[in-house]
C-alpha cells in the first residue's frame, strides 16, 4: 500500500519499520533452498542460529530456529551443507532486520543434487555452451600458465611440479582461491576473469583435487560454467579425480582427469621435444642424403651417355662427312665456274666479233656528216662535203670529190 508522505510530513522511523513489519506479516510460510553458512547452536540455548547464502549469488539471510528443530537433522546437517527450510519471513522492528523462522529443515540429497545437476546440464548443452565447435586448441608452448587452486594444496604442488618438470622454463600465475564451501562459487569466477583478462596468460588451468559430489559442487554452478565459456583464453578443468565429471568439465576447452594430468596435457616434455627434433633430424638428413645419392646416380648415369663422355665423338664422326660435302660442294662450284667462264669467253668473243670496233680493226671505216649521222648510201653527201672518217685507231676529215656524183 503507497503512503502518502513528503518533507513537511515524514513519517517517525518506528512507523516505518511497524509498517513493513505489518506487510512481512502477511507473508506466509516459503520454502527456501540455500547453503548453511554459519551455524551458532549455544549450549542451553533454546534457540539456533543460521546463516542461509544462495551459493550461485551474494546474497545471505538470517534464520532462527528452535533448538527441537534443528536436533532433529542435526546429526546430517553441518556449516557448507545445503538444506531446504520450511520458513516464515519475519521482521525485527527495533533493529530493522529481517530473518526467517524456520519451522521444519530438510538435507538436500546427493541424489536430489545430481537430478538437478542434470537438469542443468541438459538446459546449458541446448544453449550450446558444451559444443565442440566453441572449444578453443591449447598453445604448442604456453609461456605463462594462469592456475586458479586452492592454497597450498596438492592439486597446486602436482601442477607446478609436473609442468617444470615437463619444461623447467614455463611461468605460472596463481590465483589461490576457496575451492569449496560459500566462497568458493565468487572467487574461482573471479580469478578466472582476472586471469583471461591478462594477456600474457596462454591457458588457465582451473584445479582441485578430490571430494565428495557436494565439495564439488562449486565447480557446476552455472555462474561459473558461464564465466569459463566466456573466456578468451582455452581453459582446462582439473577437477578431482578420473570419475569425478562436473558441469566446468564439459565446458572447459579441454578436460582433464587430474591435475597432473593436466599438467601434461598443457606442458609439453623437454625431453620428449628433444627425441622428436632429434628423430625428425635423422629423418631430414636421411631424405637430403637419399636425394643426394638419388641426384648423383643420375648424374653418374648421365655422365656415363657417349655423348657426355666423349662429348668430341659425334663431331670427330660428322667430319669426314661434312669434309666430303664440302670437297664435293667446291668441286661442283668450280665446275659451275668454268663452265660460266667458258661461256663468257665465247659470249664475249661473239660479242667482240660482232662489235664496231672489230669491224674497224679489219680495216673498215665509219663516214659520219658533221651532225653525226652515219652515211650508209652515196645520195647522202654532196659533192665537196666535209665529213668524217672513224678507223679503228682514230678519225679525220675527209671531202667529197666532185666526180664522185658521177
Amino acid at each position: 500500500m503507497a503512503l502518502n508522505t513528503s518533507a513537511e510530513t515524514p513519517l517517525p522511523v518506528g512507523e516505518v519499520s511497524r509498517l513493513i513489519g505489518g506487510w512481512i506479516d502477511r507473508l506466509g510460510a516459503v520454502w527456501v533452498e540455500g547453503q548453511i553458512t554459519q551455524l551458532s547452536r549455544r549450549p542451553g540455548a533454546g534457540v539456533v542460529f543460521l546463516t542461509l547464502r544462495d551459493p550461485s549469488y551474494d546474497i545471505s539471510v538470517s534464520v532462527t530456529c528452535y533448538r527441537q528443530v534443528f536436533d532433529a537433522v542435526a546429526d546430517v546437517v553441518s556449516e557448507g551443507a545445503r538444506v531446504v527450510v520450511l520458513a516464515k519471513p519475519e521482521w525485527y522492528a527495533p533493529r530493522g532486520q529481517l530473518s526467517l523462522r524456520a519451522a521444519e529443515i530438510k538435507p538436500v540429497g546427493v541424489g536430489e543434487l545430481l537430478a538437478r545437476l542434470e537438469q542443468l546440464k541438459k538446459a546449458l548443452a541446448a544453449e550450446g555452451l558444451f559444443a565442440a565447435e566453441r572449444k578453443k586448441p591449447l598453445p604448442f608452448l604456453p609461456q605463462l600458465i594462469g592456475l586458479v587452486c586452492g592454497r597450498a594444496s596438492a592439486a597446486e604442488r602436482d601442477v607446478l611440479e609436473n609442468a617444470r618438470h615437463r619444461w623447467p622454463a614455463v611461468r605460472f600465475e596463481v590465483r589461490n582461491v576457496a575451492v569449496q564451501g560459500v566462497h568458493a562459487v565468487p572467487q574461482v569466477v573471479q580469478a578466472v576473469k582476472d586471469l583471461d583478462a591478462i594477456d600474457d596468460v596462454d591457458v588457465i588451468i582451473v584445479a582441485r583435487g578430490g571430494g565428495s559430489v557436494e565439495d564439488l559442487l562449486p565447480f557446476s554452478d552455472e555462474q561459473l560454467v558461464r564465466a569459463v565459456a566466456a573466456c578468451r583464453t582455452p581453459v582446462v578443468s582439473a577437477i578431482g579425480h578420473e570419475p569425478d565429471n562436473p558441469l566446468l568439465d564439459h565446458v572447459a576447452d579441454v578436460r582433464a582427469s587430474t591435475p597432473t594430468d593436466a599438467a601434461k596435457k598443457v606442458v609439453p616434455d623437454v625431453g620428449e621435444e628433444y627425441e622428436r627434433v632429434r628423430l625428425l633430424r635423422d629423418r631430414a638428413r636421411r631424405c637430403v642424403e637419399a636425394f643426394i645419392e638419388r641426384e648423383e646416380r643420375g648424374l653418374a648415369h648421365a655422365l656415363a651417355r657417349p655423348s657426355i663422355e666423349d662429348p668430341h665423338r659425334m663431331i670427330d664422326e660428322r667430319a669426314d662427312h661434312v669434309a666430303s660435302l664440302t670437297d664435293r660442294g667446291r668441286r661442283t662450284l668450280g665446275h659451275l665456274l668454268d663452265r660460266a667462264d667458258s661461256e663468257l669467253t665465247h659470249t664475249h668473243a661473239r660479242v667482240v666479233g660482232l662489235s664496231p670496233a672489230a669491224t674497224l680493226q679489219r680495216g673498215y671505216a665509219v663516214l659520219q656528216k658533221a651532225d653525226g649521222h652515219v652515211v650508209r648510201d652515196p645520195g647522202e653527201v654532196t659533192a665537196d662535203e666535209a665529213l668524217r672518217a672513224r678507223v679503228a685507231e682514230g678519225e679525220f676529215s675527209v671531202r667529197v670529190d666532185a666526180r664522185s656524183d658521177a
